[in-house]
Parts: C-alpha cells; sequence; structure tokens
C-alpha cells in the first residue's frame, strides 16, 4: 500500500532502498519474507518519502489508510 502511495515501482523502490526487485518482488507475491536488514532499508525509503507507519491505536498525521484487525484474521 505504501509503494502504491507513493507511485513507485517495485524496481524505482528497490533502487532507493539499496535492495534487489526480487527482494521487493518475492515479498509482495508473498513468495518469501525479509531479512531484517531489509525491511528496515525499505521502512527507511519509504518513510524518507513522508509514508508514516502506524502501531496500533495510533493515528495519522495525514490521510492514510489502515487495516481493521478484525479484518485481517
Amino acid at each position: 500500500m505504501a509503494r502504491n502511495a507513493l507511485r513507485l515501482g517495485t524496481r524505482e523502490l528497490a533502487e532507493i532502498a539499496g535492495v534487489s526487485f526480487t527482494t521487493i518482488n518475492r515479498f509482495e507475491t508473498e513468495k518469501g519474507g525479509l531479512q531484517h536488514s531489509s525491511a528496515e532499508a525499505i521502512r527507511k525509503a519509504l518513510e524518507d518519502k513522508g509514508i508514516q507507519f502506524l502501531d496500533s491505536g495510533q493515528v495519522a498525521a495525514g490521510p492514510g489508510v489502515a487495516l481493521n484487525k478484525a479484518e485481517q484474521d
């Protein structure tokens, strides 16, 4: 959702985050997990572009979307 909100392609995000396209693609298609270092690099790249990640119960500083916990199960 974050990548799409920024209108970034998978290759673009991979380049910005310093990870491989395959890393992004495998994660997004649920064909593999992420190493902690890759997850942190992706998160930092998205946050640097203006994405705000929220913990449960936090309120966004601006417009956005969130998943309802009941709907995730």
